[in-house]
């Protein structure tokens, strides 16, 4: 089924280098998965929002997706931190 898909790793990764506000719609491990989270912010940054509210504390992952959208520094705690 469609809802099956969005726990494939593979399915998710491709869906998100089409449009990285694709994670939103993956499962919850998959929002916890670096790569997948960092490949999604690569094409959208918003895609911050759905990651993992642990990834959302990692600092390579919020210079990311400010790199990508510098609106969004306000989405990461950790840079917050570092103001």
């Amino acid at each position: 089924s469609a809802r099956e898909n969005w726990g494939d790793r593979n399915f998710v990764l491709e869906a998100v280098r089409r449009g990285g506000r694709a994670l939103q719609h993956a499962s919850e491990e998959l929002q916890g998965d670096a790569e997948v989270v960092l490949e999604a912010i690569k094409q959208n940054g918003h895609a911050l929002w759905y990651a993992s509210e642990e990834l959302r504390a990692v600092k390579d992952i919020g210079l990311a997706a400010v790199r990508q959208d510098g609106l969004l520094l306000a989405a990461s705690r950790e840079l917050q931190a570092d103001r």
